[in-house]
């Protein structure tokens, strides 16, 4: 099973920061310094959108209402929907390989990212708000074999962050941190063309 994560590796961050940073009209290394703060865990293990977004206002200065978190929600998950320049030509090379994903993910986002086009290619996709677990700890990975009905020797796993890709290599897993579709699909022997 070819396991991926989605921020970083399908999905780049960066066109998420743009959109939330002018949205709450402040400046991006502002937002990114809290995006992925300590009310980040809360909200992938599936807290409350008005609770994430008042806690980024308030570490920003910015007051948000009900509307405003209702808002960032939508831009939130419509920008982390969108695959990165590569990232369909990869899982189109990916065909008749079994592939998953596994993805610390607010709700709303792994609603939205289910009803995207490009995730019915996947077999299992296993989201930290549906699991109530968040990588990197080990609990995620053993519930993400169980989802996927594999073990450990089974899976190959691509994520940017370096602590995760340690915490799937502890649980058995083969695991990569994410250089590109052309490296990983090298690690894989997956030919193209």
């Amino acid at each position: 099973m070819i396991v991926l994560d989605l921020g970083g590796v399908l999905v780049a961050s960066d066109q998420v920061m743009t959109a939330v940073a002018e949205r709450l009209g402040v400046p991006r290394p502002a937002l990114e310094e809290v995006y992925y703060g300590p009310p980040r865990q809360t909200f992938d293990l599936g807290g409350p959108d008005l609770e994430y977004w008042t806690a980024v206002g308030d570490e920003l200065g910015v007051s948000v209402t009900p509307e405003d978190a209702a808002e960032l929600t939508v831009i939130d998950a419509r920008k982390w929907a969108d695959l990165t320049p590569g990232s369909a030509e990869f899982l189109a090379a990916l065909a008749g390989h079994r592939t998953a994903v596994l993805s610390n993910a607010p709700a709303h986002l792994a609603r939205t990212v289910r009803d995207a086009g490009w995730s019915r290619g996947f077999e299992t996709l296993v989201f930290s708000a549906e699991v109530g677990l968040v990588k990197p700890d080990p609990a995620i990975y053993a519930a993400a074999d169980e989802a996927y009905g594999t073990t450990p020797s089974e899976c190959v796993f691509f994520d940017d962050r370096p602590r995760n890709v340690e915490a799937a290599r502890e649980h058995g897993w083969e695991a990569h941190v994410w250089e590109g579709p052309t490296a990983a699909l090298e690690r894989l022997g997956v030919r193209t063309g």
